[in-house]
Parts: structure tokens; sequence; C-alpha cells
């Protein structure tokens, strides 16, 4: 079945950066749109940013020009860049891959921005 692991998680002070990746195995992925998403504590699971298998990409508006996402589809890859990272960011971040076969989940990495 298709697994995902989530790496790149931390702790970083406010304005640092970190870069999370996600990858997908069990299957073929060049269809899939893959995506970060986030959860902080009380709060409902949000959208970060999302590519789809041709590579357009889609943010929250909020994190748009801070955070980058990529993929690497040869290596069943999606990367999350994180800059001028906040104390808002804190969450638990995961990854999703989906398309009309699943839509899958990671098990999260935690990224907490210190002030």
């Amino acid at each position: 079945q298709v697994q995902l692991v989530e790496s790149g998680g931390g702790l970083v002070q406010a304005g640092g950066s970190l870069r999370l990746a996600c990858v997908a195995s069990g299957s073929t992925f060049s269809i899939s749109t893959m995506g970060w998403y986030r959860q902080a504590p009380g709060k409902s699971r949000e959208l970060v940013a999302a590519i789809s298998s041709r590579g357009v990409t889609n943010y929250a508006d909020s994190r748009e020009g801070r955070f980058t996402i990529s993929r690497d589809n040869a290596k069943n890859t999606v990367y999350l860049q994180m800059n001028s990272l906040k104390p808002e960011d804190t969450a638990v971040y995961y990854c999703n891959v989906r398309d009309y076969r699943f839509d899958v989940w990671g098990q999260g990495t935690q990224v907490t921005v210190s002030s």
C-alpha cells in the first residue's frame, strides 16, 4: 500500500528556515497531487501548499512568499522549504498524496518555532 514518510521537522528560532521532505512509496505518483497541510493545537488541519502532477502550485495566502513547495518525481518526494518562520507556524505538518486511486496521509512531523 501507499506509504508516506516525512522528515525535516524540528525546533527553530523565529526567522529561521526548515526544509521538510516526504517520500512516497508503494505505487507510482506521476499523476498524483502532493501537498503539505498543518495542524496547530486546538485548530483544524489546513492547507499549506500543494503541487500538481504538472508542477502547478497552490499556496495558502499567508504562506506564499515564505514557503516553497517542490517535487522530485524521480525520487517520489515532495519538499516544503520554509523561510522566515514565525511562532504561529508552529504545528504538526502532514504530507498528503492523492489522485483517483488513493488519498493518503503521512504521520506528521512537528515544527516548533520559538520566539
